[in-house]
């Protein structure tokens, strides 16, 4: 039995395929699991992430069908976006053709690595298909008032030229390219997510048995609720004055009520529509709008750095004292939170008080230390303490104080307790040609118009040009003329297509279609109530904000437009740790990626697996190492040769256990120990390497006997186990030998884990000399007679004066002499 990693899987991956061995049942009397991972961009070729991704997923598919379950385990392909765009722009092809290009050649990888993937509910989100169903749901979004058209200040990627979303701005960069995002006043498209923010916030409580902790807390802080105090700030005559008796006040948020005797200045974000009117009406100085244009195109992160700020040389009137204070713009404040204006507490807050002495500004204390002083003049306080200067809350605990104020301030209709939001409505038009056509159509006398359902899908065409300028759809000379559904007239279609998170906020309820009706609806009511939710989803942590909320929210939407009756969708989550080479993540401008297909080739799709799955917990880090590959494959070619000792049987042998050898009952032992931990860790810990070694710990203790009985039912357990890890290895041999019976659930006996004898140490004065076996249920006296016979050459010519039995661990013999 040569080891031939090429045949073996080659075989097996065919037999699949033509017995279709992956497709669910659709007999729902059955227990189901739905096992789902992140569905792929198809950028052309598999790294070594996709391999642990998938490889986890398809190891609970396996288990799950091994324990009689039906199994959902779908793959489709994230197909619409950037990336193929600019792959055109920079190979001269066009998106579709290098998109669909790719997922062939991704697919073959992926059936190439074993994956039990159902091949009959593959799925492309650019398939027009998709598209279509997906435009309908966008028109009943518009209808029920969740998506909405607004011109605003937008997050623009100069390098990609296209809006993105809030979340898709890491440390103020694009976060696909990197490139520092600016600030432009466009039009755009808005989910009205914000609309949901309780309750994606309450519903995570729902998760906490099924979610990681880390993925919970970044969702919490990203919708990021706030309760506190909103008030008007009034301009004092002279500045109603400057602005033209525009404006007579702004309002304000604060989570610190207790500080508002303490407020010095304000200010405002370089955006706020003040700023804006001041620059339009030439009331600040050209330097001065250089400036505020500087601010305005900087980072988000780097206007938290560095503190800058201009006097715009107007006043506001203190909400509660006879005075007035100063108006400043400055960077830190931001319009994506509150209303683009606060309220500055110098000696209550860290980064007011940092402003403040850069500017020389007024700081001014209402809260003391419950014990001892602050110096006000060094640093902010900001701890819990004791109001004073605070007029009629003078000595008040500045915590419990905050229901005073804010009180004060309704009862005297001059403020409201007020809950924001860090979460701002989904920005998802894109100016790029690559994605979903945005199904509406702008005309001059009925304005925006939706498109008719009986006309979608609303298709891209395919006869453009891309240049990296502009979207294409904006040029072609015929598609984006059309007639106004409503009146007929002459109307121009949207030309903005939606952000690819659309198409993955919904993908996990296509698979839950009725191939029968696959081409007539999105999803089937009556495979909806079976597979959903989804019991086991893999995926990167990098996806714990923008996937998974859009999917949460998605899911609620669908809820309340009647298409399912539930609130979330994923009810496990397991974000696998990334891959690293040398210490970094793999990527190929560090030069220091693993091409799957090369692996494969040298050992064998199972050896990847194998090696994948043993290296780290999955939630852990992988550091590859190339000896580790070798010697995942060594052990893959040990346990299949070694199979050449079983006898072919189609059952378990039956084995009477009380008349085998200690290390025939130590190698049963070790397997059914094995069983234990493989069972452990499918439906608790998913720790694959500790049932990976469990298996390992078991082949060398059936190693050291002879018993074929316990070889072969060894072997029927061993290759059961690792079947979701290494399938072609372990279909072979049980095709072989077991007539591909051994594949189900197999119990623990209770009599294999029964002791009749057991071990114990031997000490002299209490040094260790040897052990003895003894019977578990033996006296003292036949304990201590074995230990003086096991160390006869250590108690020569002495006299025992003391014998200590601690039982079944050792015996101490005190001696002198």
């Amino acid at each position: 039995m040569e080891y031939n990693s090429q045949q073996i899987e080659k075989k097996w991956q065919n037999f699949w395929k033509e017995n279709r061995s992956f497709e669910p049942d659709n007999d729902f009397s059955k227990e189901k699991k739905y096992i789902l991972s992140m569905f792929p961009f198809p950028s052309g070729r598999l790294h070594m992430g996709h391999v642990r991704n998938y490889s986890i997923s398809d190891a609970f598919a396996r288990y799950y069908r091994q324990q009689n379950f039906n199994v959902l385990h779908p793959i489709g392909f994230d197909s619409f976006g950037m990336p193929a765009e600019n792959a055109a722009i920079k190979n001269g092809s066009h998106p579709k053709g290098w998109t669909y290009d790719n997922i062939d050649y991704m697919k073959n990888e992926f059936y190439s690595l074993g994956f039990s993937f159902s091949r009959e509910r593959e799925l492309a989100t650019s398939d027009e298909l998709y598209t279509k169903f997906e435009q309908g749901f966008i028109i009943d979004m518009f209808n029920k008032g969740l998506l909405y058209r607004e011109k605003g200040l937008l997050n623009w990627c100069p390098h990609d030229q296209t809006v993105l979303a809030n979340e898709q701005v890491v440390d103020g960069c694009c976060w696909r390219c990197d490139t520092p995002i600016v600030k432009k006043d466009m039009n755009q498209y808005y989910f009205k997510i914000t609309q949901y923010a309780d309750e994606l916030l309450d519903d995570l409580k729902k998760l906490e048995e099924g979610w990681p902790k880390q993925v919970l807390t970044m969702q919490e802080n990203w919708i990021g609720k706030s309760n506190g105090l909103e008030f008007d700030l009034y301009f004092d005559d002279d500045s109603k004055a400057k602005l033209n008796n525009t404006f007579e006040s702004f309002d304000v948020f604060t989570t610190r009520p207790d500080t508002i005797y303490g407020v010095s200045y304000t200010a405002l974000a370089p955006e706020h529509k003040i700023v804006t009117y001041m620059i339009e009406n030439k009331l600040l100085s050209d330097k001065v709008i250089s400036e505020i244009e500087a601010m305005k195109n900087a980072s988000n992160i780097d206007r938290q750095k560095e503190k800058a700020g201009i006097d715009l040389g107007i006043r506001v009137k203190h909400p509660l004292l006879d005075k007035s204070v100063p108006v400043w713009i400055a960077n830190f404040v931001l319009m994506d939170y509150g209303s683009g204006a606060v309220m500055a507490v110098p000696a209550h807050d860290e980064r007011d008080f940092d402003f403040a002495k850069k500017y020389d500004l007024e700081i001014n204390a209402v809260i003391n230390p419950k014990e001892g002083n602050h110096d006000f003049a060094s640093s902010a306080y900001t701890e819990r303490g004791i109001l004073f200067n605070s007029g009629e809350f003078d000595g008040m605990d500045s915590k419990k104080s905050q229901y005073n104020i804010i009180k004060y301030f309704e009862d005297n209709k001059i403020g409201k307790k007020t809950t924001n939001y860090k979460l701002k409505d989904w920005g998802v038009s894109r100016q790029r040609y690559w994605g979903a056509p945005i199904p509406f159509v702008h005309c001059d006398k009925c304005g925006l118009v939706m498109e008719k359902k009986e006309n979608l899908p609303i298709a891209l065409p395919e006869d453009i040009e891309i240049t990296g300028e502009g979207n294409p759809l904006e040029k072609h000379p015929t598609w984006k003329h059309c007639s106004c559904p409503e009146c007929g007239g002459e109307a121009v279609r949207e030309t903005d297509t939606m952000d690819t998170f659309v198409e993955s906020s919904w993908y996990f309820l296509r698979f839950c279609a009725d191939a029968k009706n696959w081409e007539t609806e999105a999803f089937s009511q009556e495979q909806l109530k079976y597979w959903m939710g989804v019991d086991h989803y893999v995926g990167g942590i990098e996806h714990a904000v923008l996937h998974l909320l859009y999917a949460r929210f998605f899911t609620k939407v669908f809820r309340d437009l009647g298409y399912l009756d539930f609130d979330e969708p994923f009810d496990r989550l397991l974000t696998q740790g990334m891959v690293l080479k040398d210490g970094a993540k793999m990527s190929k401008s560090k030069g220091n990626t693993v091409d799957p297909d090369a692996i494969i080739e040298k050992y064998g799709a199972d050896t990847a697996r194998l090696f994948i799955l043993f290296a780290a917990p999955p939630t852990q880090e992988l550091e590859w190492n190339d000896s580790a590959v070798e010697g995942a494959y060594k052990f893959i070619k040990r346990f299949y040769d070694r199979a050449s000792n079983i006898v072919a049987t189609d059952t378990l042998p039956d084995i009477e256990h009380s008349t085998l050898s200690k290390e025939e009952k130590f190698a049963r032992k070790k397997v059914y120990e094995a069983l234990q931990r493989a069972n452990d860790v499918f439906n608790e810990r998913y720790t694959f390497n500790t049932m990976i070694a469990g298996v390992m710990e078991a082949m060398n203790a059936l190693n050291v006997q002879s018993n074929a009985d316990v070889w072969t039912e060894g072997y029927w357990i061993l290759s059961s186990i690792m079947e979701p890890v290494i399938p072609h290895v372990a279909s072979e041999i049980s095709e072989k030998y077991f007539n591909l019976n051994n594949f189900a659930p197999q119990n623990i006996l209770d009599e294999v884990f029964v002791e009749d004898s057991v071990t114990m140490a031997v000490s002299i004065n209490g040094k260790a000399r040897t052990e003895i076996e003894v019977a578990v249920d033996a006296d003292k006296e036949s304990i201590v007679a074995a230990a003086k016979e096991a160390g006869a050459k250590w108690l020569d010519g002495k006299e025992i004066i003391k014998e200590i039995v601690v039982p079944k661990k050792l015996v101490n013999l005190v001696v002198k002499g």
